[in-house]
């Protein structure tokens, strides 16, 4: 595959911060087998227990980590924007997908075919390092969410969880319904419209036919709990030196 030519911002490999930290000549190596291919709202890159065939670095779209049951997704376990790489972990103990991996924004991302990638972390060991370290941060995201839905209310969660997708959008404007977002939260539906009604009413957010706006950002921090702060503060230490939001 040839080298990627330059890219608009938005599809430029360097909005993903694994890619950013890499030396050059590994990052050089990496782009000699990929290609950024855009991803649709509401696409499923890997079903629950299917085979990964590529792995993707997310530059401008979010994909949630759901499990499912019977094939309906029941509760949201993760999310992975332009901090990290969806199928990795799949991809080099040559398992099948963990969860399904469905695209909550869309956008760009860079591809990777899963044999060239085990053949590059293979023989680039600084590679393997930044993708160990998001590993690392991804589990210790998983184990924040669970015992954030143990511990906190609904307004919390609702907020921590908006907090994160606004910093994976990259813009205030983003898709979302409310049968989604109770997918995510593993609640009813009717439990998401309170915790948002509150949200709105505080005038924090707006929500307009599936378009959720963040209006104010930090009276929307002061909703949330403090697991918000601490996944970010994890991805900050392990991904030194790059710019914030990659909650």
């Amino acid at each position: 595959m040839t080298k990627l030519s330059p890219q608009p911002e938005r599809s430029n490999p360097k909005t993903n911060r694994i890619l950013a930290t890499l030396e050059p000549a590994d990052y050089d190596a990496l782009m000699l087998e990929a290609e950024v291919v855009p991803l649709k709202f509401r696409k499923r890159l890997y079903s629950q227990d299917e085979p990964v065939d590529a792995v993707h670095f997310p530059l401008a779209c979010m994909v949630s980590l759901l499990v499912t049951s019977g094939g309906t997704p029941q509760m949201e376990m993760a999310t992975i924007g332009k901090e990290g790489v969806v199928g990795a972990s799949e991809v080099l103990q040559m398992q099948p997908s963990m969860g399904l991996n469905l695209i909550q924004i869309p956008g760009d991302a860079v591809r990777i075919e899963a044999v060239a990638f085990r053949k590059i972390l293979g023989a680039r060991p600084l590679v393997q390092k930044a993708i160990n370290r998001h590993l690392y941060a991804l589990m210790r995201q998983i184990l924040y969410g669970a015992a954030c839905n143990r511990m906190h209310g609904m307004e919390e969660r609702c907020a921590r969880w908006l907090l994160m997708t606004h910093d994976r959008a990259g813009e205030d404007t983003f898709p979302l319904t409310q049968e989604f977002l109770s997918h995510m939260l593993g609640v009813r539906r009717a439990t998401v419209n309170v915790a948002t009604g509150m949200l709105k009413k505080a005038g924090f957010i707006r929500y307009v036919r599936g378009q959720l706006t963040v209006v104010d950002r930090t009276g929307l921090e002061s909703a949330a709990c403090n697991c918000y702060k601490a996944i970010i503060a994890v991805y900050d230490s392990l991904l030194p030196g790059v710019s914030k939001q990659a909650s």
